[in-house]
C-alpha cells in the first residue's frame, strides 16, 4: 500500500496539468513537428545514399544482402518486399564514377542529418549554435550512429523473437539510452551535462522501445500498402513515414527531458509545489471536464425526442 501511495503521488505531480503545459510550450517553442520532419527527412536522405553507395562500389552484392535483410526483418510480402529490393538494389554502370559520386553526396547528406540533430539539443536547451564549427563531432556522431545500429542488429540477430519483439526492445533500451546520452555530449560540444540529458534519454529510450513493438505488427501493412499504390517510391513513403514518428518521439522526449530536469532544478531550490497545490490543479482539471460534460450533455436532444 505504501508503494502505491508513492506511485500515485509520483504520478500526479508529474504528470500534473501545469508540468504538462510547459512541456507542450518547450515542443512549440523548437518548432516540434518541423523538427520531426526535418530530422526524419535528414535521417532519410543519409540511409538510402549509404546502402545504394556500398552496393555499387562492392558490385550489387552487398546492396542486395540488405535489402533481403529488411524484407526478413520487417516480414515484408508481395509488393512491399519487390518495392524494397528495387529501392536498395545496385544501378547499373560505372561502379566508380558512381560511388565517388555517392561518396561526395552522403558525406553531404549525413553532415546535415548531424546539424540538424546537433540543432535539436541548442533549441532546447536554450544554446548558442555552433553550425559548421562543431563538424568534428559531428562526423564523431556519425561513427557512433553506425556502431549503435550494429550493436542494436546484433542484438535482434542473436535474442529468440518474443511477443512483439519484448525481449529485444527490453534490452535496447538501455543500448538506446546510452547512446542519446552520448550524442547531447558530442552533438553540444559537452555544454550539456550527462545529468541533465538522462531523463531526456530514458524517456527516449522507452518510447523508442514500445514504438519497435508496434512497428512490427504496422510497418509491414505500412509498406505493403504504400508499395501497391506507388510502387517503389512507396518504400520510401513507408520509410519517412516510420522515421517521422521515431523522430516525433525523440524531440517531445526532448522537450520533456528539458522541464524535468528544470523541474528538478526549482525542487533543489526548494520551490516544490505542495501535495495541497498540486491536488487543486487536478481538482480544477476534473471541475472543468464535468463542466463540459454537463454543457455537452445540455446541447444534445432527449433520447425520445431522437426517437421522435
Amino acid at each position: 500500500m505504501i508503494h502505491r501511495e508513492r506511485v500515485y503521488r509520483a504520478l500526479t505531480f508529474w504528470l500534473r496539468p501545469a508540468f504538462a503545459l510547459r512541456v507542450l510550450y518547450r515542443f512549440q517553442r523548437i518548432a516540434g513537428f518541423d523538427r520531426s520532419m526535418s530530422l526524419a527527412s535528414s535521417a532519410l536522405t543519409a540511409l538510402i545514399p549509404l546502402a545504394i553507395l556500398v552496393g555499387a562500389v562492392l558490385g550489387g552484392t552487398v546492396g542486395t544482402d540488405l535489402a533481403d535483410e529488411i524484407v526478413d526483418r520487417l516480414g515484408l510480402t508481395g509488393d512491399g518486399a519487390a518495392a524494397v529490393k528495387d529501392l536498395f538494389s545496385s544501378p547499373g554502370g560505372d561502379s566508380e564514377s558512381i560511388g565517388a559520386v555517392g561518396a561526395v553526396f552522403l558525406v553531404i547528406s549525413s553532415l546535415s542529418f548531424a546539424r540538424a540533430a546537433q540543432r535539436l539539443f541548442e533549441q532546447t536547451w536554450d544554446l548558442k549554435a555552433l553550425g559548421v564549427r562543431n563538424t568534428r563531432n559531428g562526423l564523431e556522431w556519425l561513427l557512433s550512429v553506425i556502431v549503435y545500429t550494429t550493436v542494436l542488429g546484433w542484438i535482434y540477430a542473436i535474442l529468440p523473437s518474443g511477443w512483439l519483439g519484448l525481449p529485444e526492445a527490453v534490452c535496447g533500451v538501455p543500448v538506446t539510452t546510452v547512446f542519446l546520452v552520448w550524442s547531447g555530449r558530442l552533438l553540444s560540444a559537452k555544454r550539456i551535462g550527462r545529468r541533465d540529458l538522462l531523463p531526456f534519454a530514458v524517456v527516449a529510450a522507452v518510447l523508442t522501445g514500445a514504438y519497435s513493438m508496434w512497428a512490427s505488427v504496422s510497418l509491414p501493412r505500412l509498406f505493403n500498402t504504400y508499395a501497391a499504390r506507388y510502387g517503389t517510391v512507396g518504400a520510401v513513403f513507408a520509410m519517412i513515414s516510420a522515421l517521422f514518428a521515431v523522430m516525433l518521439g525523440v524531440v517531445l522526449s526532448a522537450a520533456v527531458g528539458r522541464e524535468v530536469r528544470d523541474e528538478f532544478v526549482r525542487i533543489q531550490r526548494g520551490e516544490r509545489p505542495s501535495e495541497h497545490e498540486v491536488r487543486r490543479e487536478w481538482g480544477n482539471v476534473v471541475e472543468l471536464a464535468r463542466s463540459s460534460w454537463r454543457s455537452t450533455r445540455k446541447q444534445l436532444p432527449h433520447p425520445r425526442a431522437r426517437r421522435q
